[in-house]
């Protein structure tokens, strides 16, 4: 498994290129962009199309690891569950990308950004918001409201939203979901269920220093795992896991 699958329950890496305008959906163009990664990677033998329109192709999942993209109405996705590496998450991204353009006939004038995102799954029976809360912290000024033994708390998510270049085009986001619902908290009966940190890399499209969806892909990858290595692991994913150990 990649480095960070020791981290986390679950590890993944995604990349998402949403457009201004609608992505071909004959039938013809998405089973030829198809037929394409599947001659690439053989294991993507399930296709689907969802109630909403959009298109799936996927792996198996009993292996544990599995690569899978979705062609939405204006967004490619593309992602890779517990992947070996992340430098084969990264092969396999650039793949898509100087796929995509021939077959969906994606131009960068259309583009409206690329992310590259991380995720970290822990799984969890108990207080998601609570553990969120005592993992990582809600601000000196706020500790008091958490002292009080009748006060729960029932929703945290903290998101952080950074800007990495003086024009805005190049952004990070960090957002933490939990899966606790009121009810739960009422009865104390929590179902193990996954709390998710993402990590995202945005780069937005039109005055980017980048001429390919590969080289905005390259810098994307490096920014964001350098931030992860140095700022998200030792402040969010270990505190978190260290927190979710102790319960």
């Amino acid at each position: 498994m990649s480095e960070y699958s020791a981290l986390c329950d679950d590890f993944g890496a995604s990349i998402f290129l949403t457009t201004k305008m609608d992505l071909p959906n004959r039938r013809e163009t998405v089973l030829h962009f198809f037929e394409s990664l599947q001659r690439a990677y053989p294991r993507f033998n399930d296709f689907d199309r969802r109630d909403n329109g959009d298109f799936v192709l996927e792996e198996e999942r009993e292996s544990g690891t599995h690569r899978w993209v979705t062609l939405e109405s204006r967004r490619l996705c593309f992602g890779y569950v517990n992947p070996h590496s992340v430098e084969e998450f990264a092969i396999s991204a650039e793949h898509v990308l100087e796929t995509a353009p021939y077959h969906l006939d994606i131009s960068g004038l259309d583009v409206e950004s690329l992310d590259v995102m991380f995720t970290f799954e822990f799984l969890y029976a108990g207080n998601h918001d609570e553990v969120v809360a005592e993992a990582l912290g809600v601000g000196s000024s706020l500790e008091s409201l958490l002292q009080s033994p009748t006060n729960r708390v029932i929703h945290y998510e903290p998101t952080l939203m950074l800007a990495l270049d003086e024009f805005c085009r190049l952004q990070a986001r960090l957002n933490v979901e939990t899966r606790t619902s009121a009810y739960q908290i009422r009865t104390g009966q929590f179902p193990e269920a996954p709390i998710s940190v993402y990590f995202t890399i945005r780069q937005y499209w039109g005055k980017q220093p980048f001429k390919t969806f590969r080289e905005s892909f390259h810098n994307q990858r490096r920014v964001c795992q350098e931030m992860v290595d140095g700022v998200i692991v030792p402040n969010v994913i270990q505190p978190l896991s260290r927190a979710i150990s102790t319960k």
